[in-house]
């Protein structure tokens, strides 16, 4: 199987269920904009803008490490969370079936 379940909850509380695919190499920055959600992802997935921050609320335990790059990325956010990510970093894989995430509020 290569889609897999992703929770997604908008800045407004909403949710909703989508399936995404796991076999055409796209991060969850991509997928999320694909779907029309605000994310502005200004430096275009290079981990340099920290505006397509998501907090995970399950299935962190299935994402890969946090590389240095995107740590020292979210470590400039004011309003960092121990559950924050930046979605251009998160490839989409079989593993993150069931991920649940929060868009990050923007100032």
């Amino acid at each position: 199987m290569s889609d897999i379940n992703i929770v997604v909850e908008d800045r407004a509380g909403n949710t909703s269920e989508l399936v995404a695919p796991t076999d055409m190499g796209l991060s969850l920055m991509e997928f999320l904009k694909a779907c029309e959600y605000d994310v502005l992802a200004t430096c275009g997935g290079m981990a340099l803008c920290a505006t397509c921050c998501v907090d995970v609320m399950e299935g962190e335990e299935n994402l890969k490490e946090m590389s240095d790059d995107e740590y020292a990325m979210l470590d400039t956010l004011p309003d960092l969370l121990p559950n924050s990510r930046l979605a251009c970093q998160l490839q989409l894989s079989p593993a993150m079936n069931g991920l649940k995430v929060r868009l990050h509020a923007m100032d």
